[in-house]
């Protein structure tokens, strides 16, 4: 089964997802499937938002660490200091914009097992795990940039839309 990526417009990326009540077997295998899609959409990070499933669940595959489930996952820290970097997302292809992150990310989850575990991150996946948090939140990564720049965005989306 093919999971569809959702994308700017759809209501479901604005809403905050709910909580995972039992990690069983079928979340088991939607993480799966969220993996799955995220290795063919050739992303990083997918949350489940996302995915049309408004739960809180994202998956993350950064090339040097194995992929990760994160279940109703809390975030602990995150570090004062600041870097910027460019980021896109699933959800809005083909738009890149350089977003203010904190640098480091303390977050607390449970994986597909069910089993509870902390991780500390910096570096790229403690930005992935930033931005697929935010999916949980309902806010996209565009919501980060200045107002002017979020005009130019969209402007762009609209023009690629008026084409096809």
């Amino acid at each position: 089964m093919d999971m569809r990526i959702l994308t700017l417009g759809d209501e479901l990326l604005r809403h905050k997802a709910e909580p995972v009540a039992d990690i069983d077997s079928e979340m088991a295998q939607t993480a799966q499937l969220m993996l799955d899609a995220l290795e063919e959409g050739k992303g990083i990070g997918l949350a489940g938002p996302q995915a049309g499933i408004s739960k809180r669940i994202f998956v993350v595959h950064v090339k040097e660490d194995a992929p990760r489930v994160f279940i109703n996952p809390s975030i602990i820290e995150t570090s004062q200091e600041t870097v910027k970097f460019e980021e896109g997302c699933l959800s809005i292809p083909g738009i890149w914009a350089e977003v203010v992150r904190p640098k480091t990310v303390k977050i607390q989850a449970w994986n597909e097992k069910g089993r509870p575990f902390t991780l500390e991150a910096d570096g790229i996946l403690a930005r992935v795990i930033l931005h697929e948090y935010d999916h949980l939140e309902g806010v996209l990564f565009i919501d980060r940039l200045s107002e002017f720049k979020q005009k130019r965005i969209l402007e762009k989306i609209a023009k690629k839309k008026a084409k096809a």
